[in-house]
């Protein structure tokens, strides 16, 4: 009787954690979506700061450097390199794009991807994205630039 009793427990126990789960799902797609929008609010902090090859901090970051401590005050540990972040997350279309999402480009004629960015906003023609220019630092640039059109090569989700 006692291994009846047991079993009834378990079975109840299961069906009533898995509805419970099935609720924090829910909660969970909001709490990601505004832990995204903390994130683009934070790289924003950095518009401005000039390039430093290199470097992490507001006295100058690459665009790597701009993503890795961004995501790095949110307990997110990506790897240091634009190269090796495109390997994260999982890849998206240009039509299901989301702020937060990364953005990637192979500039300057490069075989591989060399620039990275987060996506800041994005319009029914545009996706905007804040990274750090060699030439002007931290700033937002679109994918309507004829630049950036042309070097566009993927776009990952880390965060899901």
């Amino acid at each position: 009787m006692k291994k009846a009793t047991l079993l009834l427990f378990v079975v109840f126990s299961v069906v009533f954690i898995s509805c419970k789960s099935s609720k924090s799902v829910t909660s969970d797609s909001k709490s990601v979506s505004k832990q995204k929008n903390s994130i683009v609010k934070t790289a924003k902090e950095n518009l401005g700061v000039n390039y430093k090859f290199g470097g992490t901090t507001k006295s100058g970051m690459d665009c790597s450097g701009l993503i890795y401590s961004t995501f790095k005050k949110f307990n997110y540990k990506l790897p240091r390199s634009s190269y090796e972040m495109a390997n994260e997350g999982k890849e998206v279309s240009k039509s299901r794009a989301e702020p937060g999402d990364l953005i990637f480009f192979k500039t300057g004629g490069s075989r591989k991807i060399n620039h990275v960015g987060l996506i800041t906003d994005i319009t029914k023609n545009e996706i905007f994205f804040i990274h750090s220019s060699t030439s002007k630092g931290v700033i937002i640039s679109s994918t309507s630039e004829a630049y950036y059109a042309k070097a566009f090569e993927k776009i990952k989700r880390v965060i899901e």
